[in-house]
């Protein structure tokens, strides 16, 4: 019996396709319009101001996803939790799995706002940050983690309303949010002239407004994920099944991302118009990372709630369409990057240099674009049925060991921006195959012996 009035969300019932494609199209829309905000940040900052205040925004990308990634870990193994509990139709759980969600966004937000504003200087340094742009990235990331919270809270709260199979409201809040952000960028930047803070202050007023909204949503909703404050604790039972799911995913995208900042180490050594060149086209592949986005959240929600409604037929039919539909997208979007790659890396800046690095990477990476969508929805669909740690160790070795270990060694004697746009499709490759191998071993079994 649903748990919910409003049954039309339930991944549970109904015809598998339409559902899915349902939840993953405003997921998608979403995702569109925070990446959209995200790069009128370095459009508006490579414009108006210049490409060393360019080169500062796209290096502090790798530091704000290792810090910020390593809560959203955790969030996802909340958001597990909280879709196989709707779909196993526990009201009482189900709450109870929402408010030490909610409890984990605010100790989160806290953790990372004051190793964000006090480590981040240090961090850049580590990562040899180029001089000329150092200044301007700790500026940067200091006023953006000040307003983390706003970040990580509204995350918290859209995790809970996608698990309980609501796409289309965080889709909304998105929407608002990314309107908000242009026209603040375009106040902040190009009419008060305040350089890369205005930026940033310009991201976490947008983010805040997201979160009030998605806020006011849940005050609103059905009592099973219905925020009440009085409920907002740590349970013992919830919060170790939340670790047990959610830790895996933090550490796997911590691990990777302290791969990629070794990587970026790399690329500064290029200078700044190789940072500046290669951090246009990163805010490129997040565009075309948005299928898989969306497929992977769709089928992690798909799978947890229909794993907890006991539905399996419904669940290997629905990994089938997910990983098709997936595939296929991202590879029609990375055939695109390859032939439209300068004219989209000139849109940021329009420099020669900058260009010829930026398109440099895109046409190694975009033709492989395709393992890359494959191997990160093999991983959604593990954490989907409690599997959790696999994709760590994939993740681990493919994604972080072989590339750490590729610039400590071939990276000493062979100093050339190839290595660092090859490592991608090679590795993407390598996890694809393991992945392959576990999807095999999962279409002998039924989902009770997994």
């Amino acid at each position: 019996m649903s748990i919910f009035r409003n049954r039309d969300t339930l991944l549970t019932e109904g015809n598998i396709k339409k559902k899915i494609i349902l939840f993953a199209i405003p997921v998608f829309i979403g995702q569109l319009f925070q990446q959209l905000y995200n790069t009128v940040d370095s459009l508006i900052v490579g414009n108006f101001i210049s490409k060393s205040a360019l080169a500062a925004v796209s290096s502090t990308g790798t530091l704000t996803f290792l810090v910020i990634g390593f809560f959203f870990g955790f969030s996802m193994g909340a958001g597990v939790i909280i879709a196989r509990e709707i779909g196993a139709g526990n009201k009482e759980r189900t709450s109870v799995a929402v408010h030490n969600a909610v409890g984990m966004g605010l100790f989160f937000s806290v953790v990372i706002t004051l190793l964000g504003v006090f480590g981040s200087p240090l961090l850049l340094r580590l990562m040899g940050t180029p001089e000329e742009v150092y200044p301007q990235a700790v500026q940067y990331l200091r006023v953006y983690f000040l307003g983390c919270t706003g970040l990580i809270m509204y995350n918290t709260f859209t995790g809970i309303l996608q698990a309980s199979g609501d796409s289309v409201h965080p889709l909304i809040y998105l929407i608002i949010s990314s309107v908000t952000n242009v026209f603040l960028d375009i106040l902040f930047i190009a009419v008060f002239k305040m350089g890369v803070e205005g930026a940033a202050l310009a991201t976490i007023i947008s983010q805040f407004l997201s979160m009030t909204l998605a806020f006011i949503k849940l005050r609103k909703s059905d009592e099973a994920i219905h925020i009440h404050f009085s409920k907002i604790r740590f349970e013992k039972r919830t919060l170790k099944e939340i670790i047990h799911f959610g830790f895996p995913t933090a550490i796997q995208g911590s691990i990777i991302d302290l791969a990629n900042i070794m990587i970026q180490s790399y690329v500064n050594s290029f200078g700044a118009d190789a940072v500046a060149g290669i951090g246009a086209y990163a805010k490129i592949e997040g565009f075309a990372f948005l299928p898989v986005i969306s497929f992977s959240m769709a089928m992690t929600t798909f799978i947890s709630q229909n794993l907890g409604a006991k539905k399996n037929d419904r669940i290997k039919k629905g990994i089938r369409f997910g990983l098709t539909c997936t595939v296929i997208s991202i590879e029609i979007i990375g055939v695109l990057t390859f032939v439209l790659a300068p004219y989209l890396i000139m849109a940021f800046n329009a420099d020669p240099e900058v260009v010829y690095f930026g398109t440099l990477r895109a046409r190694i990476c975009s033709l492989f674009y395709f393992l890359l969508g494959f191997s990160n929805v093999t991983s959604a669909i593990l954490r989907g049925l409690g599997k959790p740690v696999a994709p760590v160790i994939v993740m681990l070795i493919c994604w972080c060991a072989i590339r750490v270990i590729t610039f400590m060694t071939v990276g000493q004697v062979y100093h050339n921006i190839l290595l660092t746009c090859w490592i991608y499709p090679i590795t993407w490759g390598l996890s694809s195959i393991v992945y392959t191998v576990f999807l095999k071993t999962i279409e002998k079994k039924s989902f009770s012996e997994i």
